[in-house]
């Protein structure tokens, strides 16, 4: 979760569910996403949850309410289910580069979202 004019890169337009999966090109499969996020994703569709080592969905923003599965706290976001906890670890959300963006929308008023 990082707002592009800062990101350095322009956003993917990924797949939700990758194409290599049977994901079509089509609105409701498709999602922007910041470079580093559409490739740790990669083909994936799920993840391990670090707290219970359970193999669960990752995240899908169009048919989840992402406050159902994570929240902020300065600039880390933290996992609250086992899906958002998996996908915060294999999207590696909160690198120190990611946490260092994050401190600088929140100087123009862009972070939290």
């Amino acid at each position: 979760m990082m707002h592009q004019s800062l990101q350095g890169a322009t956003f993917h337009v990924e797949h939700i569910l990758p194409k290599s999966r049977g994901g079509k090109s089509v609105l409701g499969n498709l999602a922007l996403a910041c470079p580093s996020c559409n490739l740790h994703k990669s083909d994936r569709i799920e993840a391990c949850d670090p707290k219970t080592s359970s193999v669960v969905p990752v995240f899908h923003p169009r048919d989840q309410c992402w406050a159902d599965h994570f929240e902020v706290d300065g600039q880390t976001i933290v996992g609250k289910s086992a899906i958002g906890r998996a996908t915060t670890e294999l999207l590696r959300f909160n690198q120190e580069r990611r946490l260092e963006v994050r401190r600088a929308e929140a100087l123009f008023g862009l972070f939290p979202p």
